[in-house]
């Protein structure tokens, strides 16, 4: 799992900066501020969650066992995917419904960092 964790995290690392380059750079004059602030958020949480991701598969190299951490790092992923990934959909496309999504990504956050704490407190 560690390993899996930690080549998601290389791919989200990656894709995170690539995207933000994009924005500063490609979508800044194309989008509305707003739009473009949502899209700018994504790559803010895409990236934190990322050093998330590579902090949890590191612990998980110490305490491979642990149910908690596993299910932390697969939240920070699914977070990752519909927080992220819906605000770069929603800001591409101008579908405002698309913002239904982007609370569950949030819950995903939340319920990781809940787990990650839990299962710190139980291995350490």
């Amino acid at each position: 799992m560690a390993k899996l964790l930690l080549l998601l995290a290389s791919f989200t690392g990656f894709s995170g900066v690539a995207l933000g380059a994009f924005a500063a750079h490609g979508l800044r004059s194309r989008l509305p501020e707003n739009l473009l602030a949502a899209f700018q958020t994504g790559v803010q949480y895409q990236l934190w969650h990322t050093a998330a991701l590579i902090g949890t598969a590191l612990l998980l190299l110490r305490w491979p066992d642990s149910l908690l951490l596993r299910s932390a790092g697969g939240l920070f992923a699914v977070g990752i995917l519909l927080f992220s990934g819906s605000l770069y959909v929603m800001a591409l496309t101008g579908i405002g419904r698309l913002g239904i999504i982007t609370p569950f990504g949030g819950v995903c956050f939340l319920l990781a960092w809940l787990l990650f704490g839990i299962g710190i407190w139980r291995v350490v």
